[in-house]
């Protein structure tokens, strides 16, 4: 590094904040499903799994008492000025009118708007944070946030505490929540659980390939395909969630 230039790496690992020199080369979760030919991983996997629990109890005892929320998800790269950053703050500040919650993955782009939305509603904004090569830490207008070193574990407090999803534009990422989340539905580990795509033009396509190719070809069926509503009207999406809101939280 050049003479007098700043190193500013950075990374929240847990409770902890690394910069500099002290930030390891790979994450916790690339240890973990490292692909090793000794036996070293005889005395650290227990440790792991010593770690992995307390994943799990810092997330339950942060979110317990959390009440009726929703999951916000979308791209970490819109842009301020792009429509879906101002679709994905509407939505918030719908949501907290409603009585919920907003929770996101407490990132950049669709998150920080719908964080933002929340916050400026008066309402609970919570994220929930991942350990990433990239990752910059959690936005400015999260109230609540815990950062996780486990996708799974982090995947678990998006279902275990929203009564549903509602997905913008997004990239791997938000594919990923949004099939987790219809995958768990289809083989019924959650029931009642509506996932709400924003954003017409670009999940059209998407649904279309479900339809004609996927569902054509018999690997899933008319119903699993039900569980998904397409719309480009905020409020809609928002009145999708409460029409189908469970009168007790899931256990």
């Amino acid at each position: 590094m050049p003479a007098g230039k700043l190193n500013t790496s950075r990374r929240q690992t847990g409770s902890v904040t690394l910069r500099r020199g002290q930030v390891p080369a790979t994450t916790t979760d690339q240890r973990l499903l490292a692909n090793t030919t000794d036996a070293d991983w005889l005395h650290t996997d227990p440790w792991r799994v010593m770690r992995i629990q307390s994943e799990f109890v810092e997330g339950f005892g942060a979110l317990a008492d959390l009440g009726p929320a929703v999951a916000v998800f979308g791209s970490a790269r819109t842009k301020r000025d792009d429509q879906n950053y101002q679709r994905a703050l509407e939505v918030a500040q719908l949501l907290v009118a409603a009585g919920y919650a907003v929770i996101t993955g407490g990132g950049p782009g669709a998150m920080e708007a719908a964080n933002k939305g929340a916050l400026e509603a008066n309402g609970i904004s919570v994220g929930l944070g991942i350990e990433l090569p990239f990752e910059t830490g959690l936005n400015e207008y999260v109230d609540l946030g815990v950062n996780f070193r486990y996708f799974f574990a982090r995947k678990t407090m998006f279902v275990k505490y929203s009564q549903g999803f509602i997905v913008l534009p997004g990239g791997f990422g938000t594919l990923d929540e949004l099939f987790e989340a219809v995958t768990l539905a289809q083989t019924q580990k959650v029931t009642r659980f509506p996932v709400v795509l924003l954003g017409t033009e670009y999940w059209g396509g998407m649904m279309d390939w479900l339809r004609n190719t996927v569902m054509a070809a018999g690997m899933i069926s008319p119903g699993d395909l039900d569980r998904l509503v397409l719309t480009d009207d905020v409020a809609e999406a928002v009145e999708l969630i409460s029409h189908d809101r469970p009168n007790g939280r899931r256990s």
